[in-house]
């Protein structure tokens, strides 16, 4: 029978998935917040693309993986690498699907977002695709003599490990780890599995001789924090790569699309690597701040030259002036030239002269003794000493230092270039402009307009890391949660139940009155506050009456010196709870709204912020997070209306779940941090045979959430749950043999963790 068409809340929608042309229920399921987020992100030319090409990925034969992970990993990839990268995305899969290697297709697709968010760039996505590519030729089809028809076995390991590689390596680090990896294990395929999964004593050690300098991953918040803190600059950060050999290195620049520095930094001259990279973004910053353009077409290249050496100069003069500490990286990092290390007679020595004024400019201990060089210093230091100067100031110093510097010799071919290239500095084209060539340039920072993302209620799926117990690493960008708000119901269905709990609500209620703040802290000397100071109001009075400026802070006002905690009830909302309890006719879930139901009322009434979530899944591709109650929101028919709508259906991936809830529960100001779960049975999904896979998985997320300083504490109505609940949760966790008692225990237990 044909797959039924799937419903969608906009009508746009179904434009869209009409062009996706795709049968794949788990992608109906995810499509709509699929596309919300790529038109939040992408350009409507890209979103057809984006459409196209995951089309393409769905009529490949290789299953839903690839069409999935690609329609959820792209939009975020693009926003990194840019929606030029895709056509290279795409000729690679054309690529993979006509060799052998048709399973690497998944796991490139899974980790594309991941890897553009640390490439940055669509030239150094090329560069990594490129290596792939290369892989792929070099081990596919010649293993023991044969030809097209072995796959090869590191590919879709290389792939996996990707975002775990370039987190420690350069691309020039990590293509030379590839060919070690080509090179020593190519006719071995458990060797070549072994070494590219990261799991081989060779593939680590090799690891760790290319990791070398600072990575900009490593460093890039800093880096955006120091724009931000010492400039009021905030940019996009773009790094390049240094790896390949070409005939001209790239050297830093700016545009409008943001700030190209290097991919990895070494220490150099005793400056370290994340000092360089200051050096690169406060020689840009000073550039933007203080340089005009000037027009280039009536310059020679010599003189040119000089107007560059120069205004970069005047920049770096009055960035140290505004901050002094970068004299140390500026000096330590620009060459020293010997005075007599060019022969005139043999070499253009050009920049030669050029790199001592540069450094005789900022140097005042430089050591030169030529009288021109010391006669310019004079004159620069001279036209910086009143104001900053203007470049078109400088760049008339600049051009009478080429008529007076000028020689013959600077004609040669053979260049002295030891010792005179100033590797932090840009290239400088922002400096120039060209009448003939057009100023004008294509405007790329054009505002996108969204239709659908602006639709209220709707969130792009959020993603998070999964821990892969095998290989002790975490599985980047994962899994995908889709957050909202909880359809509501009748809420006098609650106001029923709990009316049929009234005399469990009354002994509550006495309970939880205990626990109360009872012990109240004097805020005195207040301008605004709850009652009147009268020791205070009577001297300020007094030194009203003597002419004396009384005192205003004539009020106090009261806080409670007691509990300051806040609790997440994350409830799971799996298809399990739909069993009926044995002793009774009510459901599994029935039971919770109960319980839910009393601890909501009771706390309350207490006062504690509460905040009340579901979850449940349908693969990795599919984890639903549902708010029913919000922290701040009060106990009323709003959230009684989303807890009488409760429904259970599919899996627990609960790891997922924790990840989400600590990230609202962090941001809370409380002393004490408590997140409790209601489970009723353990971790599962679909896509996950490994029955331990997900156990491990929710383990690790609840050290995390140690570490965040949340407290867990599992409440489990599995009576097996003793089996894995506690390689979850240590001893924090309770379990509730009797379901039918849960309305009276879940309150109970909430005393005890809280009193």
């Amino acid at each position: 029978m044909p797959t039924p068409a799937p419903e969608f809340q906009h009508p746009q929608t179904r434009v869209y998935w009409e062009a996706l042309d795709c049968r794949f229920p788990r992608v109906a399921a995810v499509f709509e917040e699929c596309l919300y987020e790529a038109l939040a992100r992408l350009r409507r030319p890209g979103v057809e693309a984006y459409i196209d090409a995951a089309r393409t990925l769905g009529k490949l034969g290789r299953g839903v993986e690839p069409a999935l992970a690609f329609l959820e990993g792209w939009p975020a990839a693009a926003e990194a690498v840019g929606e030029s990268a895709l056509p290279a995305i795409m000729d690679l899969v054309k690529a993979i699907q006509k060799s052998p290697n048709g399973k690497a297709l998944a796991p490139l697709m899974q980790t594309l977002a991941p890897v553009a968010r640390r490439l940055q760039s669509p030239e150094q996505m090329a560069r990594y695709l490129d290596i792939a590519r290369e892989l792929m030729a070099q081990t596919t089809g010649s293993i023991h003599g044969f030809h097209q028809t072995i796959p090869s076995p590191g590919l879709p390991e290389f792939f996996t490990q990707a975002p775990t590689l370039l987190a420690q390596l350069s691309l020039a680090g990590l293509g030379n780890w590839v060919d070690y990896g080509i090179r020593n294990t190519r006719h071995h395929p458990e060797r070549q599995t072994e070494f590219f999964g990261l799991r081989s004593a060779d593939s680590r050690a090799v690891l760790q001789r290319e990791r070398h300098g600072t990575l900009f991953l490593e460093v890039e918040r800093q880096l955006d924090f120091t724009l931000r803190a010492l400039w009021g600059e905030s940019e996009h950060l773009i790094p390049y790569s240094t790896a390949f050999d070409e005939l001209r290195q790239p050297v830093p620049y700016y545009d409008h699309l943001g700030m190209r520095i290097p991919d990895v930094q070494d220490d150099a001259r005793g400056i370290g690597g994340i000092d360089r990279y200051r050096a690169i973004l406060a020689h840009m910053v000073g550039h933007r701040r203080w340089t005009k353009p000037v027009i280039a077409d009536n310059y020679s290249p010599f003189q040119r030259m000089a107007i560059e050496f120069f205004e970069d100069c005047r920049v770096e003069t009055l960035l140290m002036r505004e901050y002094p500490g970068l004299a140390r990286i500026f000096l330590g990092l620009h060459p020293h030239p010997a005075e007599d290390a060019c022969n005139p007679e043999k070499q253009s020595c050009l920049r030669h002269r050029l790199a001592m004024l540069s450094r005789a400019l900022l140097d005042t201990d430089h050591g030169y003794a030529n009288p021109l060089l010391l006669e310019f210093v004079a004159r620069f230091h001279a036209a910086l000493s009143a104001s900053a100067a203007s470049t078109r100031e400088i760049a008339e110093i600049a051009l009478s230092y080429v008529a007076r510097s000028r020689r013959q010799s600077d004609q040669y071919a053979n260049v002295h270039f030891d010792d005179t290239v100033v590797d932090y500095r840009d290239d400088n084209r922002q400096m120039w402009l060209f009448i003939e060539e057009g100023d004008e340039e294509e405007a790329f920072d054009q505002e996108r307009k969204v239709d659908l993302a602006q639709e209220p209620g709707r969130l792009p799926p959020r993603h998070y890391p999964e821990w892969d117990y095998q290989s002790q690493s975490y599985r980047p960008d994962w899994v995908s949660v889709y957050e909202a708000l909880h359809a509501s119901g009748d809420a006098g269905e609650i106001d029923r139940l709990l009316h049929k709990h009234a005399a469990l609500a009354k002994q509550l209620k006495r309970l939880f009155d205990l626990l109360k703040p009872q012990d109240k802290v004097r805020i005195r000397f207040q301008e605004e506050g709850s009652e009147l100071d009268l020791d205070v109001a009577l001297r300020s009075l007094i030194d009203f009456k003597s002419g004396v400026t009384p005192d205003p802070r004539i009020n106090m006002s009261h806080r409670t010196n007691g509990r300051d905690i806040a609790v997440l009830l994350l409830l799971d909302l799996s298809e399990s709870l739909n069993q009926k309890v044995s002793s009774s006719e009510q459901t599994i879930l029935q039971l919770s709204q109960e319980a839910v139901s009393l601890l909501a009322w009771a706390v309350d009434k207490l006062g504690d912020p509460l905040a009340i979530a579901g979850f449940r899944s349908n693969s990795r591709h599919d984890v639903r997070y549902q708010h029913i109650k919000g922290t701040s929101e009060k106990w009323g028919d709003e959230v009684k209306a989303r807890l009488a709508a409760l429904e259970a259906g599919y899996s627990t991936r609960m790891g997922a779940a924790l990840r989400h809830a600590a990230h609202y529960l962090e941001n809370q100001k409380a002393d004490k941090k408590l997140m409790l779960i209601l489970t009723d049975g353990e971790p599962a999904d679909v896509d996950t045979p490994d029955e331990r896979t997900l156990i491990e998985d929710a383990r690790q997320a609840v050290k995390e959430l140690d570490t965040k300083g949340i407290y867990t504490h599992c409440i489990n109505l599995d009576p097996r749950a003793d089996e894995y609940v506690s390689q979850i949760f240590g001893q924090r966790y309770t379990v509730i043999d009797n379901v039918a008692r849960l309305p009276e225990r879940l309150p109970q237990l909430f005393l005890a963790l809280t009193k």
